[in-house]
């Protein structure tokens, strides 16, 4: 039988030998069923392919990069210099002994140093800041003490939840600064002066410009500024909104910025069947690790959003996590799975940076990130916290420029998990119907409306005649069509991002 990846895959005698050799470990596998006439005829390679499947299969999650040892090796929150109360409280939270992040920030912090610190996903760098910053608040609690600056609602959620659950006995006041609350109430918790501010960089950006001299005045006094996931937030689109608030709180303040065992692998396929085998190594990852997760990162909000209702069609319950869905349905599904009830998280690179899932068994990127460092912060999802996990790429003939400059960013080749197209041949016709009747749902739910309503808003407000939106649209939605000339870019307002500056 031909295979599906004759002309991107080849493998020698050798690599085939060698593969008899695999330790046990996580499988996939095909269905079980009978034997066809064509399994019998090619019984042969067929047994070829199932043990080079295995063998790799085997392999992931099983090794990992040697770690450096860290500057401290504290075994104890008291042997930083904590208050006898906070670490109480971190006891009845089952919180006993410092990471190597904790361990070195936050005595640096504690004597009033600026700090850069720089850690894997999953390591514990919220508490890095959030426990200095209560033991010095308890000191001297007064207005607005400490202010918290992160790229998403959910990052900023969790970070709000440390606090409250660690501030508990000093009374703390913390309030939470993010899109998706009325901007009214907010002004008002700002005008109580809480304790501490956490907040998004665009909300906070409206309150300020909105009343400079009101409640951007209310942030002369903090005494420690955060900037968690800083590398994010000093370039692009977030380094606009912070510039606006630079006045405020940038003037002699106490900064803190926040910036081992994975198996990284890829997967060679045609893109017109790439979905097939998308499905077949999650229903087979799945149906072999009974209680395992899987998060697979989309490229776009659309991408992401038709994956999800493939996967349904299939069969499969899983969850969704974008920007075109509601709050509350995106953190409904972030907390089904982290419970369990969901294995499976289909996103966008919004749950990549940060977000506080115990652990994830396989890291699934269903295409190869444009930028390397969005590479970097998908996969560290898995391997949190010293355990193990698996990254599996998807890489199609379009993508090995994308794959090379991934491989130099991290400093090691990828290896190739080689999957058997024989069997994935079997699942092509079933994911082309399922894909068709997504597009459908997509087009019958007006998906990206709300996007379009917003970009209507701001060329209107732009000073764009209204008789000329609906065209500019069409031309911003299109960008290759001949209508739209060279000299419009401007008019357009495409601005090119700033390539990324810092290295994680």
């Amino acid at each position: 039988m031909t295979s599906v990846c004759d002309a991107l895959m080849s493998s020698d005698e050798e690599d085939q030998n060698d593969a008899c050799e695999g330790a046990p470990g996580p499988n996939i596998s095909d269905d079980h069923g009978g034997e066809t006439d064509e399994d019998e005829e090619s019984g042969e390679s067929s047994s070829e392919d199932e043990v080079e499947e295995g063998e790799e299969l085997n392999q992931l999650g099983q090794s990992a990069p040697s770690v450096h040892e860290p500057l401290s090796t504290a075994n104890s929150f008291s042997e930083l210099g904590l208050s006898s109360w906070l670490i109480q409280q971190l006891n009845t939270m089952r919180v006993l002994k410092p990471t190597p992040v904790q361990a070195n920030c936050i005595p640096q912090v504690l004597e009033g140093r600026d700090v850069l610190g720089c850690a894997k996903t999953g390591t514990g760098k919220t508490l890095a800041f959030v426990l200095p910053i209560l033991n010095e608040l308890a000191l001297d609690p007064y207005g607005i003490f400490a202010l918290v600056l992160t790229p998403t609602r959910e990052l900023a959620s969790q970070i709000y939840d440390q606090f409250v659950a660690l501030g508990k006995p000093i009374a703390l006041k913390v309030s939470l600064i993010t899109g998706g609350r009325s901007l009214i109430d907010q002004a008002n918790e700002l005008t109580l002066r809480p304790h501490v501010v956490v907040a998004t960089p665009g909300r906070l950006a409206d309150h300020i410009e909105s009343n400079p001299d009101g409640l951007g005045q209310l942030f002369k006094k903090i005494q420690i500024f955060v900037l968690d996931e800083a590398d994010q937030m000093l370039d692009g689109q977030y380094s606009e909104q912070i510039s606006v608030k630079k006045p405020y709180f940038f003037e002699d303040k106490q900064e803190i910025a926040t910036v081992e065992h994975l198996e990284q692998r890829f997967v060679l396929c045609p893109v017109a069947v790439k979905d097939a085998y998308l499905v077949y190594v999650v229903k087979n990852y799945c149906e072999r690790n009974e209680n395992s997760s899987v998060i697979v990162f989309a490229q776009t909000c659309r991408e992401c959003q038709a994956l999800a209702y493939m996967f349904e069609g299939l069969g499969f319950k899983v969850g969704s996590l974008h920007s075109q869905i509601e709050q509350r349905l995106r953190t409904a599904a972030l907390n089904s799975f982290r419970s369990k009830l969901l294995r499976v998280l289909i996103c966008t690179d919004v749950a990549s940076r940060g977000l506080d899932i115990p652990h994830v068994d396989l890291v699934v990127n269903h295409n190869v990130p444009k930028c390397p460092k969005t590479y970097v912060h998908r996969v560290g999802r898995s391997a949190r916290a010293g355990r193990y996990g698996s990254a599996l790429t998807f890489v199609t003939q379009y993508d090995v420029v994308l794959l090379q400059a991934v491989e130099e960013l991290i400093g090691m080749k990828l290896k190739e998990l080689k999957v058997s197209d024989r069997k994935v041949t079997r699942y092509v016709t079933k994911v082309l119907v399922a894909k068709r009747e997504a597009e459908l749902r997509l087009q019958q739910s007006n998906f990206g409306e709300r996007k379009e309503s917003n970009l209507r808003k701001d060329l209107l407000m732009s000073g764009i005649p209204e008789d000329e939106v609906d065209k500019r649209i069409e031309q911003i939605k299109n960008p290759r069509r001949k209508t739209i000339k060279k000299s419009s870019k401007e008019d357009l307002g495409v601005v090119k991002r700033k390539k990324m500056r810092i290295s994680t």
